[in-house]
């Protein structure tokens, strides 16, 4: 994990607030949210399930927008973009991975990443290429011909990261990754998230409520109410 106060950082918020109207009623989901990442680093977000851990990932990856404050990424305030520049933004900086996978299910493992690549914008040999070093990078080299269903869960998992990547964001976000899959699937997804932190110097932001994640972070931060309460730094496990 990089640590050094003079470089810019992944991600950085200031007196975020999300407000929903309901009926007569308001509901802050995020409070004054104040958050702070370096670069290269492996973040879990920890809370009960209304804490607010959804709201501030949809935040920060500019699928929601707030009811005010600030998120900067890598030094540039997104919250302020327009919804055409949001979307572009989103598209070509952002990585997502969500716990229904969201794959297209009538088209390939290689249709999946490749249409990320086609809406991007980029030309036919070198989405070609992307796409299948993207399979490769997850394991799934052999099965870029197969349809989602034809996959195990795991698999599954592994092309959404295929796709998420796709883009070559510097930071992806991943909501419940392991909610689906059985224990010992969801420890290799959350081995391989290290790995690709530490071998493409992403910045990896995930909630999650699966102990397991606690292995492989190199900080935990614990939401309740709209607000970060507690946050602790995981020291690196021996080799």
């Amino acid at each position: 994990m990089t640590d050094s106060s003079s470089e810019v950082l992944a991600v950085e918020t200031h007196d975020l607030w999300r407000i929903y109207q309901t009926g007569t009623q308001e509901v802050a989901a995020l409070r004054g949210i104040e958050l702070k990442l370096a670069p290269s680093s492996f973040i879990a977000l920890k809370g009960r399930s209304g804490s607010g851990k959804t709201t501030l990932l949809n935040c920060i990856g500019g699928l929601d927008r707030p009811s005010r404050g600030t998120v900067r990424i890598f030094g540039e305030d997104v919250s302020s973009l327009n919804d055409a520049d949001m979307t572009a933004w989103r598209r070509e900086k952002v990585g997502f991975v969500f716990q229904s996978f969201g794959l297209l299910p009538t088209l390939s493992a290689y249709e999946n990443v490749e249409l990320i690549l086609r809406i991007a914008g980029m030309g036919n040999k070198d989405r070609h290429n992307r796409a299948v070093e993207c399979l490769k990078l997850v394991g799934l080299g052999k099965w870029i011909h197969h349809r989602p269903y034809e996959l195990s869960g795991g698999q599954q998992q592994r092309l959404a990261i295929a796709r998420a990547l796709a883009n070559r964001p510097k930071l992806i976000l991943a909501d419940e990754p392991t909610g689906e899959l059985d224990s010992g699937t969801a420890t290799d997804i959350l081995g391989f998230f290290r790995e690709i932190v530490n071998q493409e110097g992403l910045t990896m932001l995930v909630a999650s409520h699966d102990a397991l994640v606690d292995r492989f972070v190199d900080k935990i931060l614990r939401m309740s109410d709209g607000q970060i309460i507690d946050e602790e730094v995981i020291e690196p496990q021996p080799a």
